[in-house]
């Protein structure tokens, strides 16, 4: 049976890391970029995701909201370099790339496979952290192998061997972008050199997926079980092309459901949401909340699953560890031990990433190294009092000797 779809888009995501000390020449540099505007989020216009994160996460994510009008006036009418300074005060900064016009790209096949980048987001973190997402949707997604095969070749589209590894000779060009190597030279424009990252071991040649797409309802409905289709679903969540022949099985799939016609998937390269037009929610409601509270929800968790792993890389140079130390502890009360939404989907979702990212896992190897350090300072502070209150004592004893002896010749 060919499935078909009646709705889908995939963002594709780069995680990068900024050196230390330099984030704040990052943030003028994009400011600077005609191209580049700090997005504004207003309550009543963002409302949904207002209320969607409880007010400590909203403030950490989403410093904007706290702006009133005449801040804002005030922010664009100062310097640049003053204005990137201000901002690198903020816990997180949101930019918006603005494209002259959506970028119109075709993957070249005799078929043909048309696609656009509908929207570019820049989420930098004060740490150094960041984040470069790339909003795409096909023209012709009725095919659903179309969107399999897509999401397949794109997310490797920054490997340098991508060229040469084509899937059926699949070349993607762009009107913007004539060549791979050109899309390559846009993104290295943003994210910068590869170091800083590479050294926390994260894929710079593959993008994270996080894709939505709705079914056509023959295919998923009341009289027409999921199982049916489960193959299809298996292919999506584990980002594979149509013509995969590996049997998969669905418990190697971290996957769940609060809804009757739409099924959440997770793996280390992505997160999914398949869904079926049996609902009408789920190409009215449900695609605007995937894109808005799920997306953020998605990458606050794999922000502290890489900042946890800067830590851990900064207790193990041994350099200035007290300060690292202090790192840690803001860390687990700011973010580690807060709830993030009251929302249930939101609470079930951030539960299941963190369990997919294995954050308790690496959070806890922190800890040791975090107790381990703990204690070899504590030896060492009561090592140097130790010995200061024995030369004190020492001290102390000379000169009780010295002034018996002046005494006694008296």
């Amino acid at each position: 049976m060919e499935l078909k779809t009646s709705y889908q888009y995939t963002y594709f995501i780069h995680p990068f890391v900024i050196k230390d000390g330099q984030y704040q020449k990052y943030l003028l540099r994009i400011l600077r970029d005609k191209q580049c505007n700090l997005k504004i989020f207003q309550k009543e216009k963002d409302f949904k995701l207002y209320k969607y994160f409880l007010p400590k996460t909203r403030d950490f994510l989403f410093s904007s909201f706290s702006f009133s009008n005449e801040k804002l006036k005030q922010l664009e009418q100062l310097p640049m370099e003053t204005r990137a300074a201000l901002l690198s005060k903020y816990q997180c900064n949101i930019f918006e790339y603005h494209l002259e016009k959506d970028i119109k790209a075709k993957v070249k096949d005799r078929s043909g496979i048309f696609f656009n980048i509908k929207k570019i987001e820049l989420i930098c973190f004060q740490t150094g952290i960041a984040f470069l997402i790339i909003k795409t949707t096909l023209e012709d997604y009725e095919k659903f192998e179309n969107i399999l095969n897509f999401n397949y070749k794109f997310r490797n589209i920054n490997n340098e061997l991508s060229d040469i590894e084509n899937y059926d000779n699949i070349t993607i060009q762009t009107d913007s972008f004539s060549t791979i190597e050109s899309f390559r030279d846009f993104v290295r424009k943003i994210t910068g050199g590869k170091t800083e990252t590479l050294k926390l071991d994260i894929d710079t040649e593959r993008f994270l997926t996080y894709s939505y797409v709705c079914v056509d309802q023959e295919a998923w409905n009341q009289n027409t079980k999921f199982e049916n289709i489960q193959n299809y679903y298996n292919k999506y969540v584990s980002i594979l092309p149509a013509d995969n022949s590996q049997y998969l099985k669905e418990e190697n799939i971290e996957s769940f459901s609060k809804w009757k016609y739409a099924k959440l998937g997770l793996t280390k390269a992505g997160m999914t949401l398949f869904s079926s037009t049996s609902d009408m929610n789920n190409y009215t409601i449900l695609p605007e909340e995937y894109e808005n509270q799920y997306l953020y929800t998605y990458i606050l968790n794999l922000y502290k699953k890489i900042y946890l792993k800067k830590i851990g890389s900064e207790f193990k140079t041994g350099k200035e560890l007290r300060k690292t130390r202090r790192k840690f502890i803001e860390f687990t009360k700011k973010l580690w031990i807060q709830e993030i939404t009251d929302d249930e989907t939101g609470t079930l979702l951030n539960h299941k990433l963190q369990e997919v990212l294995e954050m308790e896992q690496l959070y806890g190897e922190v800890k040791n190294k975090y107790d381990v350090l703990y204690k070899e300072l504590n030896i060492e502070k009561n090592r140097r009092s130790t010995i200061i209150i024995a030369i004190i004592l020492v001290a102390s004893l000379i000169f009780n000797v010295l002034n018996f002896i002046v005494l006694s010749n008296k």
